[in-house]
């Protein structure tokens, strides 16, 4: 009877995290990575908590514990990086992320003692790498995706001629987004550090991943990420630069609060587009790299550092494989013999202005909608509901209807169970 309450504690946790639009599929494995992060009492806490941002005063009447009790489980929580924690107007929120980029990446980006990583690394690797629920889930769940990548800013310079005029906007850098941050962290490349534990990483730098923002904060208070200065981040780009790494970033224009170095052999994102065969696991760039075959020698070093195997020789002619490539640029930094360079496509990537337009977009995809207009807290704060509506009313006429035809569902759906 023991061992099935303990897994009830478990089974309503997981429930909790699938009521968010990026949930986490069910498996043994789900289970036994739940049990290493959370304690069953912190479960069974987390498991009533809202699914929109929350004040230990809402955590209390949810979880019907004293304040006191609560305060103490909300900040052993944001201590370990599972919660997010921030002040405003001298009110402390807290929120549980995603899994990913959320409390999962989170648990990966440091060396630590108090849980045995090589152990928790393991089972990351079987439930991202082996299994493939939540990976399809994660990037093939909805249209609208959870990360993007940015161009190299060295190969869009190195592509700007009088006959190559690009629009390149400022969310399209990702220097924009370290020099408009307050607060930026540096943190341990989950992706490296889980392979480390199954000896698959390899020799790119492993502390380079970029948080900004409040997330930054919270994890730099927690101990989970390095304070630093727009100087060394931009400076540790550079690095990620020379070791041909991807910048995979959060898919907003404003306030975005991470930025990846990424590799094709350790990336989540980057071994899922290769293992499916396409780069819709990722929002690209608006750029595609062009073939001058005038000027190609046929070296293969673009072929070697794609991240993507987009590239390849046929006939001894070097071939684009657009349905696999990024836009990173990678290549055209790489080509001594000026043979590549990086042109816009027809149609500009359209990017969700923030967080709350992208999750919305998520969830109209998903038909979830109302998990985030009637979480029984969400009322709570006016500023959380406006911030919904506000990303709803941002949608394109055809997902405004379906939006609306979603939260009339659910109206009449929490209606009819009072009756």
């Amino acid at each position: 009877m023991g061992h099935i309450t303990s897994r009830n504690h478990y089974d309503k946790l997981v429930e909790r995290l699938n009521r968010f639009p990026q949930g986490a599929p069910p498996s043994e494995t789900l289970y036994k990575l739940l049990s290493v992060l959370f304690s069953k009492e912190e479960a069974q806490f987390v498991s009533v908590l809202p699914v929109q941002a929350f004040t230990a005063q809402i955590a209390s009447k949810r979880a019907k514990k004293p304040m006191e009790e609560c305060e103490a489980l909300l900040d052993g929580l944001a201590s370990r990086a599972i919660l997010l924690d921030w002040v405003k107007d001298g009110v402390r929120y807290y929120i549980l992320p995603p899994p990913m980029a959320g409390w999962i990446e989170f648990s990966m980006m440091r060396i630590r003692e108090d849980i045995d990583q090589h152990s928790l690394g393991q089972l990351l690797y079987q439930y991202m790498n082996v299994e493939e629920d939540f990976v399809r889930d994660l990037f093939f769940g909805s249209d609208t995706k959870i990360v993007r990548a940015f161009a190299n800013e060295e190969a869009l310079r190195s592509s700007m001629s009088k006959d190559n005029i690009m629009e390149i906007l400022d969310h399209e850098r990702a220097t924009h987004v370290i020099n408009s941050s307050q607060h930026i962290g540096i943190g341990v490349c989950y992706c490296r550090h889980k392979m480390e534990h199954v000896g698959k990483d390899c020799d790119a730098p492993k502390e380079i991943c970029m948080t900004f923002g409040n997330v930054a904060d919270s994890l730099i208070r927690a101990g989970y990420a390095r304070k630093v200065e727009k100087k060394e981040c931009l400076d540790l780009l550079e690095v990620a630069y020379q070791h041909n790494l991807v910048q995979i970033g959060e898919n907003s224009q404003n306030s975005v609060s991470f930025i990846c170095n990424c590799c094709g052999c350790c990336c989540e994102a980057l071994l899922a587009a290769k293992k499916f065969g396409t780069s819709a696991t990722i929002a690209t760039t608006s750029f595609l790299p062009q073939v001058n075959h005038d000027k190609c020698t046929a070296c293969g070093v673009c072929v070697d550092v794609c991240p993507m195997d987009a590239l390849s020789f046929v006939d001894g002619r070097l071939i684009l494989d657009e349905d696999m490539c990024l836009g990173c640029g990678v290549c055209v930094r790489n080509c001594a013999f000026e043979a590549l360079t990086l042109i816009e496509k027809k149609t500009r990537m359209i990017t969700p202005v923030n967080g709350a337009h992208r999750v919305v977009l998520m969830a109209v995809d998903k038909g979830m909608l109302g998990d985030l207009m009637f979480d029984n807290s969400s009322l709570a704060s006016h500023r959380m509901m406006a911030g919904v509506v506000n990303a709803i009313l941002a949608l394109p006429p055809a997902k405004q209807l379906l939006a609306n035809q979603q939260i009339r569902s659910k109206y009449l759906a929490r209606m009819i169970e009072k009756l």
